[in-house]
């Protein structure tokens, strides 16, 4: 089951410049495992997150979970035709800490 919680549940605070709340998917206190993610399910996540503009890259080039975990930084900036400022964001904040989550869940 997955819970949605909003940036004020996380310790994150909103924004002066109104931005928009992000919310990030949670499973007993950690990101899910995206290995059996199908194309929607990616897209999904990111517009969850804030990233609504930016999830149709993700349709368009067809990434599904098992495709984001091979994701390189390179790939998010270059291969996704998105704005350098978002795609870092997506790859810092989220593309590599769910690679780093699924290792963990794999290794146990």
């Amino acid at each position: 089951m997955k819970i949605y919680c909003n940036a004020s549940d996380s310790g994150m605070e909103d924004k002066a410049n109104g931005s928009v709340e992000t919310k990030s998917p949670v499973e007993n206190g950690q990101l899910p495992d995206p290995a059996n993610w199908g194309v929607a399910d990616v897209v999904n996540y990111f517009k969850a997150t804030g990233f609504e503009e930016q999830a149709t890259a993700f349709q368009d080039q067809e990434i599904d979970g098992k495709s984001l975990l091979l994701m390189t930084r390179n790939d998010v900036l270059t291969g996704l035709s998105i704005k350098l400022g978002p795609a870092l964001k997506i790859y810092e904040y989220h593309v590599k800490p769910l690679q780093t989550q699924h290792l963990k869940s794999n290794a146990s």
